[in-house]
């Protein structure tokens, strides 16, 4: 009897296997052969699946967002303030911190692979960012859409600081400003409602 092979559920497994892939050897410097290789697939196998390493790149960023909105979503729990949602944003964070450095770094090496129109232009990457915004939105209950993008910003800023400057740079201190910061801005839009 054949084999039966659930194919988006193989797609997947190929997909997540292969992000350590690229982090450790980056996006520039691994090709699809050598992808195969270690995935222990044909290369035939690998190019059915995904018709390139772009291809194959970007469907993983998609994989990714969904999973990890959907594993934050499931640790973060049922917070009742806004101090306690950003903490539980913060803990996701600093429990995976690795993990969004390899990230970032990959997200690095792929966009400077590209043309920069090319990355404006992709609607992968805009949809994984405006996906992930919204949820943290939604998450921190949040309306304001230049708001969820500054936090968006904030949060990747503050990896990209991690990544360099190491602990130097505090979690629990940039949790107290951003909570700060967002409370007495809700609460002046707030009191500029009420006296409008």
């Amino acid at each position: 009897m054949p084999k039966i092979v659930d194919r988006e559920q193989y797609r997947k497994e190929l997909l997540m296997k292969s992000f350590d892939l690229f982090a450790q050897k980056g996006y520039a410097s691994i090709t699809m052969r050598e992808i195969a290789k270690e995935l222990r697939v044909s290369t035939g196998t690998l190019y059915h699946y995904f018709p390139s390493k772009e291809a194959l790149y970007l469907q993983l960023v998609e994989e990714q967002t969904q999973q990890d909105i959907l594993n934050f979503l499931a640790e973060a729990g049922d917070a009742k303030t806004l101090p306690e949602r950003i903490k539980a944003l913060f803990n996701f964070m600093v429990k995976n911190e690795d993990y969004f450095f390899k990230q970032t770094l990959l997200g690095f090496d792929f966009y400077q692979q590209q043309e920069r129109t090319e990355i404006l232009n992709n609607q992968i990457l805009r949809k994984s960012w405006e996906y992930t915004r919204q949820a943290i939105a939604d998450y921190l209950q949040i309306k304001d859409k230049a708001l969820s993008e500054f936090v968006m910003i904030f949060v990747s800023g503050l990896l990209v600081g991690r990544m360099y400057e190491g602990e130097t740079i505090s979690y629990a201190q940039q949790e107290e400003l951003l909570v700060n910061m967002l409370t007495s801005y809700l609460n002046h839009q707030k009191a500029s409602i009420k006296y409008d």
